[in-house]
């Protein structure tokens, strides 16, 4: 294939990769920008293969085969509720292949390059590295988060600001003497790898600083709580973006440029849109944790009792009703009650009623988690809204029914200026004539607050698996 062909080739999946961002920004459109994502990897993968820069098409087509045979497997087994530790591990191998193909590229010898160069060559080398392993090990830490292999709480260690300073203040110094290459008598590394003696001292350098970059993102995630990981997900998503981009500059590869750029800078949007819905800001984010407390004396502690409701009664609540509103959280997505939740809506619009849902920008642990369940439920687009566009409607609300979720329904964001999610913008379904709350236990959310919803006069608590409460009243409401 000629170099003109591969180019063009390149811009036809730059654009279609364009267009996959812009229709995954709608539930409408998210199937069909999922084709354009998958129709321009193809072919960014065939002009690759044929662009005459490959030279062992053995090895390529094992890994070919290796990478797909996992992404099959992922693809078929992987339930929707482990779609956020599924998009954690696989940052996580962006990130390792930045790292790899900067170490290949720093040991390749068949460059000859001086001067200016051979600065920018070193820079992009080192830059790749650092992006890739904070991505790589912080991806992993939030992997283990999501999955409840590690807990969810931030670990705060003394004067953990000043140990990432430190390390980033250390890890300046090592590029400076990596850049300059000073010579360092390692025979072992001219004999073993073949690199040349004034190459050791920067290799030993760039050595320190993939440990060091490890560690900066082993602490930065584990210091991030478990409330905050939707924001978390999508900081990492950004960092792997700018890490294939970093990829695509040691390699000259103009698609992994402008790919790594579009994943980069909409992950970081999508960041800064995390951080709004929760009253948050970015950098007390990465640097801090939800649930460390944010005023100046302790939160408040929930008084009062909790009035149980069973399953049939709530069946009853929701025949009266014209005017509903479901508020999905984690729990549902625990349960798999999605499909339930669906027949029930069908159920109630089919008899004249108003159904709803309300989506808060952060429910489940990445970003858009229900409303991806909800679309593969089948919910109809048109009747999922925002917490913007409904928070108002609540007043004339006759039932909400929060299935698995705390903390975005938790008034004490907007009373209690002492409680760790002050300020939070969560859905007010308070102010419905009935909320009926649904959750296997009185346990705190993610954030370990305690929640006054649960025990106001006009609060239901239905307890239980999600799934299977919502299947007893689905039985109640068709007899």
């Amino acid at each position: 294939m000629s170099h003109g062909l591969v180019t063009m080739s390149y811009i036809v999946a730059a654009i279609l990769f364009i267009l996959s961002l812009s229709g995954l920004s709608n539930q409408e459109t998210a199937r069909r920008g999922n084709y354009y994502g998958m129709i321009g990897m193809a072919i960014a993968i065939i002009a690759t293969t044929l662009s005459g820069y490959v030279i062992a098409y053995q090895i390529l087509i094992i890994g070919l085969l290796i990478g797909g045979a996992i992404g099959l497997y992922a693809a078929r087994q992987v339930e929707m509720t482990q779609m956020p530790e599924l998009v954690a591990i696989m940052h996580s191998l962006v990130g390792m292949a930045a790292v790899l193909v900067g170490y290949a590229n720093f040991l390749d010898t068949t460059h000859s390059l001086v001067g200016v160069e051979k600065t920018i060559h070193d820079v992009e080398s080192y830059i790749g590295i650092f992006i890739g392993a904070v991505t790589f090990s912080g991806s992993v830490i939030a992997f283990g988060k999501l999955s409840g292999k590690i807990n969810g709480k931030p670990l705060l260690l003394p004067a953990r600001h000043g140990f990432n300073l430190v390390l980033l203040i250390v890890t300046f110094v090592l590029g400076y003497y990596f850049l300059h290459h000073y010579p360092s008598e390692n025979p072992f590394l001219t004999q073993t790898i073949g690199l040349p003696a004034n190459e050791t001292g920067a290799f030993l350098a760039l050595l320190a600083m993939t440990l060091i970059a490890l560690i900066l993102g082993v602490h930065m995630v584990m210091a991030i709580g478990g409330a905050d990981m939707p924001v978390v997900v999508s900081m990492l998503n950004s960092y792997s973006g700018w890490a294939a981009a970093a990829t695509g500059f040691m390699l000259s590869n103009d698609l992994l440029i402008i790919t790594g750029a579009l994943v980069g800078s909409s992950g970081a949007i999508l960041s800064y849109i995390m951080c709004r819905a929760m009253n948050r800001h970015f950098i007390s984010v990465i640097a801090g944790g939800f649930g460390t407390g944010s005023g100046n004396g302790p939160a408040a502690e929930i008084e009062g009792e909790v009035t149980p409701i069973s399953a049939e009664e709530t069946a009853q609540l929701l025949r009266d009703a014209k005017n509903i509103v479901i508020i999905p959280g984690y729990g549902m997505a625990v349960a798999q009650a999605q499909h339930t939740v669906n027949e029930i809506t069908k159920l109630l619009r089919g008899q004249g009623k108003t159904v709803r849902f309300g989506i808060h920008p952060v429910a489940g642990r990445m970003p858009g988690h229900m409303n991806v369940l909800l679309a593969e439920a089948k919910v109809p687009y048109d009747i999922v809204f925002e917490m913007d566009e409904i928070n108002e409607d609540f007043p004339k609300v006759d039932v909400s029914v929060v299935i698995g979720a705390n903390d975005i329904v938790n008034p004490s964001a907007m009373t209690d200026p002492n409680s760790p999610i002050a300020g939070m913008p969560v859905l007010e379904c308070w102010n419905s004539q009935t909320t009926i709350v649904m959750k296997r236990s009185m346990a705190s959310g993610y954030a370990g607050v305690g929640n006054p919803l649960f025990v106001m006069d006009n609060t239901r608590m239905l307890f239980g698996d999600a799934n299977d409460t919502l299947q007893t009243v689905l039985k109640t409401l068709n007899q």
